[in-house]
């Protein structure tokens, strides 16, 4: 009735295959999504360093030229 399909190995193998089969598929999927996808990431920007934070709070206005000139020389040290 079953065509030998339920002794030995025949359900576990057909499991397996199906399995394996949607495993490729997904995987297939995963690789076409990022090889289409990876044009759309952007550089990462270089870590800002502490003159770039000193040059912001300078212009903002939380510090003074004086302190500015001050800790700008403290840096260069």
């Amino acid at each position: 009735m079953w065509g030998g399909m339920m002794d030995g190995w025949g359900w576990g193998a057909g499991i397996l295959h199906n399995f394996l089969w949607w495993a490729l598929v997904i995987l297939g999927i995963v690789v076409l999504v990022r090889l289409l996808g990876g044009g759309s990431r952007r550089a990462e920007a270089p870590p800002e360093t502490a003159l770039d934070v000193l040059k912001k709070r300078y212009a903002r206005g939380e510090i003074g030229q004086q302190e500015f000139e001050e800790k700008r020389r403290d840096l260069a040290v």
